[in-house]
């Protein structure tokens, strides 16, 4: 059993929740924390994760295991030790990965500054893979910081979108019936055929349920059933719950679960997990300006096109001055997208005050951060051939950022003196912001776009 490598500073936060629901985490957190140390039992209860990631995602038809295949450029499985990390009252983590996938596990673990990891072998099969998990939980082994947990939390490595409420669930419910596991409605009805290829029999899709994960267990209960059980089990098994019951006399407590559960299987899974982890970090987007005092500065303006035109999307602004406080306080609570407005100074330089910041934090280390440097021109006044040269060193701060994951682009919005056609100008800029940030196309990275 080998720790996972400790990052040299991790980010202030974990990173923000996936859920559609992100504006409620804060106040949710704090109360499932508050239960989870009070419903089970009435005292702090130790809980523990294994999951299972030796995989090789042949139904995936990519020659990467699926949980190492990447999203928005970082590994799926990143995405679900993150979820399990945000959980402050699951204490350890153990991943079993296979021998030659150990050192790309570390190199994640590192990367993207993990804690709470563990790493073991993994076996042949999915139940072989738990079961080496559980046993670096149950001994007691020299210099492991793993202990024995009282509930042990298994989960899929290609899960990323579990919730902390679910994972309360199931371990709430683990420590009254022994195991929990979390379920969902059936989509489609299951049949049987018969071994000529016909239909034998179909069961009543109303009376069934389709089991997923997480699922969580007395440890002893669950340590005990994978001691018991035969070859046979561990090489074709699947269904942790149906251990529990056969060796253990366990039945479990069944959870509904969120449609937030479902599994990464296939290539065009990963098309939408894309989709939905760039749509929850599109949810705030931040006007950066060199000043807030004054309310026509044309920042403002922009800020309130933006509010209107995307009133799905929360839109705040501050500025750069007084060692921008508040701005650190916007990057401390993971705001992943940012509208630097460039009027009072030259050309680039409010753009370059908020990359340094951007780039002294750890925000993108797990989400890639989108700036949008925008520049305002009164096209009667200044050629735009002339604005467009001053700006087109844009490129070259874009490849430097692209490598601390930061987006860079750059947007030319019309100034005219009409204040009809300046409102035009605004929310064809306010448009072409939202696509930016909805997107977050590398294609477009150190481009001047013009409104």
């Amino acid at each position: 059993m080998e720790p996972g490598p400790p990052g040299s500073s991790g980010p202030a936060e974990p990173g923000p929740c996936l859920s559609a629901q992100r504006g409620a985490d804060h106040a949710a957190s704090a109360s499932l924390q508050s239960a989870a140390r009070t419903e089970p039992g009435r005292h702090s209860l130790a809980v523990a994760a294994v999951l299972p990631a030796g995989g090789c995602g042949e139904r995936m038809g990519v020659p990467t295991p699926k949980q190492f295949c990447p999203i928005l450029e970082r590994p799926l499985i990143s995405y679900t030790l993150q979820a399990l990390e945000r959980v402050c009252w699951i204490k350890d983590i153990v991943v079993a990965v296979t021998g030659e996938n150990m050192e790309v596990m570390k190199s994640i673990i590192q990367k993207y500054q993990h804690e709470r990891i563990s790493l073991v072998e993994a076996g042949v099969t999915r139940h072989r893979s738990i079961f080496s998990g559980l046993k670096a939980l149950a001994e007691d082994q020299l210099n492991s910081k793993l202990s024995k947990p009282e509930v042990v939390i298994i989960h899929d490595a290609v899960r990323p979108f579990v919730e902390e409420d679910v994972l309360l669930k199931v371990v709430t419910a683990a420590k009254e019936h022994g195991a929990a596991g979390a379920i969902r409605p059936l989509v489609s009805t299951v049949i049987s055929p018969s071994a000529d290829g016909c239909l034998d029999h179909s069961l009543e899709r109303a009376r069934h349920r389709a089991s997923e994960m997480p699922q969580a267990f007395l440890f002893d209960v669950i340590y005990e059933a994978y001691q018991q059980c035969t070859d046979y089990d561990l090489e074709f098994g699947t269904e942790c719950l149906q251990l529990a019951l056969k060796y253990c006399r366990t039945k479990a407590k069944l959870v509904e679960g969120s449609p937030d559960l479902w599994k990464v299987t296939y290539k065009r899974d990963l098309y939408a997990a894309e989709s939905i982890i760039k749509e929850i970090i599109s949810q705030e987007i931040c006007v950066v300006m060199d000043s807030k005092e004054d309310n026509k500065h044309v920042g403002h303006l922009l800020e309130e096109v933006l509010k209107s035109e995307l009133n799905h999307v929360k839109v705040t602004s501050e500025a750069l001055c007084h060692a921008g406080r508040h701005l650190q306080q916007i990057i401390l609570d993971q705001c992943y997208n940012f509208v630097c407005v460039n009027v009072m100074t030259s050309d680039f330089q409010e753009t370059q005050k908020l990359l340094s910041m951007l780039e002294e934090s750890n925000l993108s280390i797990l989400y890639p951060v989108v700036v949008v440097s925008v520049h305002f021109l009164d096209f009667k006044l200044v050629p735009p051939s002339q604005k467009i040269e001053n700006l087109m060193h844009i490129k070259e701060f874009s490849k430097k950022v692209k490598e601390r994951n930061i987006l860079l682009y750059g947007l030319l919005i019309s100034y005219p003196q009409d204040e009809q056609k300046l409102q035009e100008s605004l929310r064809q800029g306010a448009i072409i912001i939202a696509s930016l940030v909805k997107e977050r196309n590398s294609g477009l990275i150190g481009q001047l776009l013009i409104a």
